[in-house]
């Protein structure tokens, strides 16, 4: 179904994104800025981003995607469940789990799991990704926080868009960090020479990682990141970019690297407000057994 809106003198100046929640009050803002993201927005036939400020006499025109049943089957796998109430939880995610279903992940995701866990998770993500907030790799371990509802859904997106979530992660990366902190601000974007691996592009989506020396090795630091964004692989894009691959990373790391099955990350500490409660919350996950080993390992070599 496609609808038309012109935008008024009231209306001026106003964001389009917001503009969108207002005429559609059955909508979430994240809903109407995935609808956006999706080019299923134009103002006077052309796509727009969500920021974009609208004009008096805009003719504001979008289409309302159909609602597929859900296709993605609940699977009884078995949960590290840190804490949850009525309208979220939070996961302690296992390494080598997937967190959605993909073409080449149709089962055993997280999102499989938490289908059969729970009768109710938001919608704001579609059929494939319900609940779910936000993600991390498949072979990082550590903490998420899954929706329950969409009010849930869209207050933990607005705390994310505006970096206001706490996420702390811990790492293992080749080579020694002669400084005890640093920043790394560099763009994120697809890289230009391998559609499969992401990059530091000049017109990429900026990305901030924080870090902090943990422990020195002869070869190897311990390090522990804060993310002010959540690029896809930022964290080991960005240690990368600075000469200094996570351990295991079989797609940013070097070639000969330890065998762990994946890099060697670890979602070790995330903060909220509550979405109902307005309390602030904060979890921390202990390194898991393959980390606590990869240090064990690193330290006998020597």
């Amino acid at each position: 179904m496609t609808l038309e809106h012109v935008v008024t003198e009231s209306e001026g100046k106003t964001r389009i994104d917001k503009l969108m929640a207002m005429i559609n009050p059955d909508q979430s803002r994240s809903q109407v800025q995935a609808w956006i993201n999706e080019d299923l927005v134009t103002v006077n036939d052309q796509v727009v981003k969500a920021n974009y400020k609208c004009q008096v006499g805009d003719v504001v025109r979008w289409t309302i995607p159909e609602v597929k049943p859900l296709a993605v089957e609940a699977e009884n796998i078995p949960l590290d469940i840190v804490y949850e109430d009525p309208d979220l939880l939070v996961v302690n995610k296992p390494k080598g789990m997937v967190v959605h279903p993909s073409a080449g992940h149709q089962g055993g995701t997280l999102v499989n799991a938490l289908l059969h866990h729970c009768n109710d998770l938001s919608g704001i993500n579609g059929v494939e990704r319900p609940g779910i907030v936000h993600r991390i790799d498949k072979d990082t371990s550590g903490l998420l926080v899954v929706a329950k509802n969409d009010k849930a859904h869209a207050s933990l997106a607005e705390q994310l868009a505006s970096k206001d979530i706490e996420r702390k992660y811990e790492a293992v990366v080749h080579g020694v960090i002669d400084h005890d902190t640093g920043m790394i601000d560099a763009p994120i974007g697809r890289d230009p020479k391998d559609r499969q691996r992401m990059g530091i592009v000049e017109n990429g989506k900026n990305a901030v990682t924080h870090f902090q020396v943990l422990k020195r090795f002869k070869d190897f630091t311990h390090i522990e990141c804060q993310l002010e964004t959540g690029r896809t692989h930022q964290i080991r894009v960005h240690m990368r970019y600075i000469g200094f691959p996570l351990v295991g990373d079989p797609k940013y790391g070097p070639r000969k690297t330890m065998d762990t099955k994946g890099q060697v990350l670890h979602a070790k500490v995330l903060g909220f407000t509550h979405p109902t409660t307005g309390e602030q919350l904060r979890f921390e996950a202990e390194l898991p057994t393959y980390f606590q080993e990869v240090l064990s390992t690193i330290e006998k070599m020597y």
